[in-house]
């Protein structure tokens, strides 16, 4: 047995050879697929804990890189190793998240073979290093590849394929083989000196892999991060002419710019300071006003109503699966149904701020109906005094399809062409009246 330091960690034994150098960027990537597969944690929510012990901001990037890039092949993964086991190794068995991690370092990373068994097997003090090795070994001998088609986990495909076919579930698959580019977003009048390409005023797609913060006119405030489909909901509600605004569950911040930047008077509501601070950063950064309140929905009160309310709910996040690959690993169908109903009286809640007349606009970053589609149907039973307001001639791209319903649902397929789109749903109400 490994002998233990001050704190509890294991301690080298005299006669061992030290940890390769990189070692603990794979110890932090280790901890976050704990962190996401048995704690059911978002990658980016852990990463603070895991990667304490690092500090450059480059190997906490590639522990996280090496994490997602494991949960998004990870059914692919679990079939190479379980091919060269004689027995299975338990799912939550440390020393199968090393392999996955040594086999996604060679196979997708281009990572030298060397290099990722000399990081893996450290992590495995007292543990079944000659395993590890002697598969990891067994499948480079044996040329093993990752299909290029990655394998999305059955529940989902099974969750998918039925609320929206195969053609769906194959584009998901197509999405996740790897991060998205780069969106940015701008006020349309003032285009940044970039080059790239565009799907709608105030919008510019750039290549993935650069450093945000030395681009061209990013210390300037020309422009700020965020996924096109992200920018939909904004866009639905037009221009501002100095009218009242509520963005609703507002952080990090890209809708109460879009909405700044369109001419509203914005009152920016979140219940969470820590993910605030970084929408004042932006706005301090773009110039852009907002008021910004610090507020759990369900308890805040405004001092009088809005002409136009953002309602981005929380959700899944299940139609962010390419930027956040966890989610479909740690989402479970009870949090889908609890996260619908407090969705729907968030919904409710909201809707009593707005002016008669005026517009209310729910959105969720999920591919789940039971997220987006019926709580939208529902709030319209209940309330008399709401009606659907589909997207018109000239406000959103062709491409974007708007239901039966009236309402606009972004699938998996959207864009793939030029490099995809998160998925979302959107539902614009005009209140009778005014």
């Amino acid at each position: 047995m490994a002998e233990r330091n001050h704190r509890g960690r294991p301690q080298r034994r005299p006669d061992q050879p030290p940890a390769a150098p990189g070692t603990a960027t794979r110890r932090a990537a280790l901890s976050l697929l704990d962190a996401a597969l048995r704690k059911g944690l978002p990658l980016e929510a852990a990463l603070d804990s895991a990667g304490r012990g690092l500090s450059r901001p480059e190997d906490r990037a590639l522990a996280l890189a090496i994490a997602a890039e494991v949960l998004r092949r990870l059914p692919d993964l679990d079939s190479l190793i379980d091919s060269a086991t004689q027995r299975p190794l338990p799912d939550d068995a440390k020393a199968r998240s090393v392999l996955r991690m040594a086999l996604v370092q060679t196979l997708v990373l281009g990572t030298p073979p060397h290099a990722a068994i000399s990081t893996a097997l450290p992590l495995l003090e007292g543990g079944p290093r000659r395993l590890v090795h002697g598969v990891f070994g067994a499948l480079m001998r044996r040329e093993a590849t990752l299909p290029e088609l990655p394998t999305l986990p059955p529940a989902v495909v099974e969750r998918w394929r039925k609320a929206w076919g195969n053609d769906v579930v194959t584009s998901a698959a197509r999405l996740i083989a790897a991060p998205p580019p780069l969106d940015l977003c701008f006020p349309p009048e003032r285009p940044p000196e970039l080059e790239g390409i565009s799907f709608a005023p105030g919008h510019l797609r750039l290549p993935r892999g650069q450093a945000v913060v030395g681009m061209t006119g990013f210390g300037e405030g020309q422009w700020w991060v965020q996924d096109f489909s992200a920018s939909v909901p904004a866009r639905l509600l037009g221009r501002g002419e100095r009218r009242r605004a509520f963005d609703l569950c507002a952080a990090p911040g890209g809708k109460t710019m879009q909405l700044a930047a369109a001419g509203y008077e914005v009152t920016a509501v979140d219940a969470s300071e820590s993910r605030l601070a970084r929408l004042r950063e932006n706005l301090d950064r773009t110039g852009l006003r907002a008021e910004v309140v610090t507020a759990d929905l369900l308890e805040w009160q405004p001092p009088e109503p809005a002409d136009v309310i953002l309602l981005d709910a929380p959700c899944s996040a299940t139609g962010i699966f390419r930027r956040h690959p966890d989610v479909l690993h740690r989402v479970r169908p009870s949090a889908i149904q609890a996260l619908a109903k407090g969705q729907a009286g968030m919904l409710r809640r909201a809707a009593d701020w707005l002016t008669p007349g005026g517009t209310l606009v729910y959105s969720v970053c999920s591919l789940e109906p039971q997220e987006g589609e019926e709580v939208a149907r529902a709030f319209l039973a209940e309330r008399s005094d709401f009606r659907v307001a589909p997207p018109i001639g000239g406000e959103l791209p062709e491409q974007l399809a708007t239901s039966p319903d009236g309402f606009v649902r972004l699938l998996p397929g959207l864009f793939e062409d030029q490099g995809g789109a998160d998925s979302f749903f959107i539902a614009r109400f005009v209140r009778s009246g005014g």
